[in-house]
């Protein structure tokens, strides 16, 4: 996986774990948001690729005007989406990576709101996204109240898009395979490791750690992740409002046959709400 696993965004901020610095003498402190310093290396390993070109070439497909990125994180996306004559607005619960977002290049481009999915403003849009696995953030039963908060924000025959493991891979269990690896960093050498679980049916709890050598903290971030199957994120998604219009399989968009270890779901706007216009 590389890194601390960070996920693009932790949406519902009264479940959002914790990151812990447990230092050499034992004494552990509790932090309400992501350390500073993992973030300032979230880049580095969530950089722009594959991913980033599917969401681009998206919005260019369906001539966006109006873009929401729910769990923005850095930013490293937002900011690219936020071209001539669009609009885009970036929402995180986040206050570390609003912070590290609004000082990259570009930023005045976007409008950043520090916030869950319940804090999203500047609507109708007509392309919402939600990337970096953050659907696997959101636990139930915010789940579904998200998908219908996305769903007011949204024009009718807007498009929402987003990625998520596919639970039948259980990827958790190779993540445990991976082994202790040290690399060099800004700030030295990190040594990095990490544990899964299955705690319940379809939710994992990823505990990952990074050990600073020169000072010998270990960071150590707990998430809890949701393996939600094809079947149940449509039927979520049509109870929200939504049509799925494809599920595809890889960034290349090949159609997803239940092997592949990614999900990606594009769904439509359907069900029109009260004071809505159409897109288009």
């Amino acid at each position: 996986m590389g890194g601390l696993h960070l996920g693009n965004a932790r949406i519902d901020g009264a479940h959002c774990t914790s990151t812990e610095i447990l230092r050499t003498e034992q004494a552990q402190v509790s932090f309400a948001d992501y350390d500073p310093r993992i973030i300032a290396l979230y880049d580095t390993d969530n950089p722009d690729g594959p991913d980033h070109d599917y969401y681009r070439a998206l919005a260019a497909e369906t001539k966006a005007h109006r873009i929401l990125d729910l769990g923005s994180g850095t930013g490293l996306l937002t900011v690219t989406l936020a071209i001539a004559q669009r609009t885009v607005v970036g929402v995180d619960p986040s206050p570390v990576m609003m912070d590290y977002a609004r000082q990259r290049p570009n930023a005045e481009r976007v409008t950043w709101i520090d916030g869950d999915a319940s804090a999203i403003d500047g609507g109708p849009f007509d392309l919402m996204v939600m990337t970096g696995n953050v659907a696997q953030h959101i636990p139930d039963p915010q789940w579904a109240q998200t998908l219908k908060q996305l769903r007011a924000a949204a024009a009718t025959g807007a498009v929402l898009a987003f990625e998520s493991r596919n639970p039948s891979t259980r990827a958790w269990e190779q993540w445990n395979d991976e082994e202790t690896a040290t690399r060099d960093t800004q700030f030295g050498p990190l040594t990095e490791w990490s544990d899964a679980e299955e705690t319940s049916a379809g939710l994992v709890r990823l505990t990952s750690y990074a050990k600073i050598e020169h000072s010998q903290e270990v960071l150590v971030e707990k998430l809890d992740l949701a393996f939600r199957s094809a079947e149940q994120i449509s039927a979520d998604l049509v109870a929200a409002g939504f049509k799925v219009r494809a599920i595809w399989g890889d960034w290349q968009k090949n159609r997803f046959n239940g092997e592949q270890p990614l999900m990606i779901f594009e769904a439509e706007a359907i069900r029109k709400v009260a004071g809505e216009t159409a897109h288009g």
